[in-house]
């Protein structure tokens, strides 16, 4: 089927762009200067010597809907990263009737954003408008599912922590000249719990950029890593939160770059 080819060929694409693996240690020291709450998210989420993590890939589950009066749509997709160099490929299919479905691909592959949905996974019925508010939307996407990979949030070439307050700090990302940020909020247990930030999203042919917010919760213990196995993702309106996604981590490999 060429969808599935084409899949395929993408897949093949984000791993082959990734850096040359190494491979490289968590050690606390790492964590010197580093926000405080930042520091109670790398004690509890990492163990000394952790080695970091390059590609990773994952199934999930759950409910969507497009706007906020729409009926819960059950929701199940397929996810790989890489982590030396930020990017991703998401392929999600929301069953409408038995005998029709549309799927969704959003990616970010080598510093560029895309997203469509395609009715029978063939026929593209939308295409958002490539750019620099693609890039950064899809960037943020990165950014915000870096929790299920916790090394990849360490200091690096291209992410630094900034303090806020005693129980947040700001992760700012700067790949392939497209800069990004967003507010953290981490419990007491050291757990991150939600994400803030403006980001883009289409309308029609043009982007809006909204207050956007992550839930993160269930955390469970992966590849002796701590991540959250339940991520909900709304935006904010004038009239509240609107929760467009609830998705529940089935499956969680890590450093196997290759298709499922």
């Amino acid at each position: 089927m060429i969808f599935n080819q084409s899949i395929k060929n993408d897949i093949e694409r984000l791993f082959l762009y990734q850096n040359l693996y190494q491979i490289k240690l968590f050690l606390s020291e790492q964590l010197k200067g580093l926000p405080e709450p930042v520091q109670r998210y790398f004690a509890f989420s990492l163990e000394e010597g952790q080695q970091y993590v390059t590609y990773v890939k994952l199934k999930h589950t759950g409910d969507f809907r497009q706007y906020e009066n729409q009926k819960w749509m059950p929701i199940e997709g397929e996810e790989y990263f890489t982590t030396e160099t930020p990017g991703f490929l998401w392929i999600g299919k929301i069953s409408l009737l038995p005998i029709v479905w549309i799927t969704g691909i959003d990616k970010y592959l080598e510093g560029k954003g895309t997203f469509q949905i395609k009715l029978w996974s063939t026929i593209t019925i939308s295409d958002a408008p490539r750019g620099m508010e693609l890039d950064e939307s899809e960037l943020l996407r990165w950014l915000a599912e870096a929790p299920l990979f916790p090394t990849a949030l360490l200091p690096s070439r291209y992410l630094h922590w900034v303090s806020m307050d005693a129980d947040s700090a700001k992760a700012v990302i700067d790949c392939s000249g497209t800069k990004v940020e967003a507010l953290f909020h981490f419990d007491k247990r050291g757990e991150i719990v939600q994400i803030n930030t403006d980001r883009y999203r289409a309308v029609g042919n043009s982007f809006v950029k909204g207050k956007w917010l992550g839930h993160y919760s269930n955390y469970v213990l992966a590849k002796n890593m701590m991540v959250p196995r339940d991520i909900n993702v709304s935006w904010n309106t004038e009239a509240g939160n609107f929760t467009y996604a609830r998705f529940k981590i089935e499956d969680l490999q890590y450093d196997d770059p290759v298709k499922y």
